[in-house]
C-alpha cells in the first residue's frame, strides 16, 4: 500500500517540477506582487464565488449581478498577466483532470463508467 503513496508523492513532485506548474507559479507571483492586478483578480473571484453560492442555494443571479460579473471578467481579460494566469490555471486544471481519469481507470474497469447526469 505504501508504494501507491510513494508513487503519488512522485507524481506530486513531477507536477511541481513541470513547466506548466512553474509558469503558473511565476504568473501567480507576478499578480500577487502587483497591487492593482491582485485587487482586480480578487474582486473578480469574489463576484464569481458569490454567483456560485447563489446558484448552489437555488437563487438566480440578477441581471445587474450578471452584468457586473461580465464587466469584471472583461477587465481581468484585458490585463495581460491576469489573462495569462487564467489560461495557465485552465491548462493546469485540464492536466489534473486527465491525471484523475488515469488514476481512476481501475475503478472504471471494475464498476464501469457512470452515465452522464447521474450523481457520484
Amino acid at each position: 500500500m505504501s508504494n501507491m503513496y510513494d508513487n503519488a508523492r512522485e507524481l506530486s513532485q513531477a507536477l511541481r517540477n513541470s513547466d506548466e506548474f512553474q509558469n503558473l507559479k511565476s504568473l501567480h507571483e507576478q499578480v500577487e506582487n502587483d497591487e492593482v492586478a491582485k485587487r482586480m483578480l480578487d474582486n473578480f473571484r469574489n463576484i464569481q464565488l458569490d454567483l456560485q453560492q447563489k446558484q448552489m442555494q437555488g437563487q438566480q443571479p440578477t441581471e445587474e449581478e450578471i452584468t457586473q460579473a461580465q464587466k469584471q471578467f472583461e477587465m481581468v481579460q484585458q490585463h495581460e498577466v491576469i489573462s495569462k494566469l487564467m489560461e495557465e490555471e485552465q491548462r493546469m486544471s485540464t492536466i489534473i483532470s486527465d491525471l484523475n481519469k488515469i488514476i481512476t481507470e481501475p475503478l472504471e474497469d471494475l464498476y464501469g463508467v457512470p452515465e452522464e447526469g447521474q450523481g457520484q
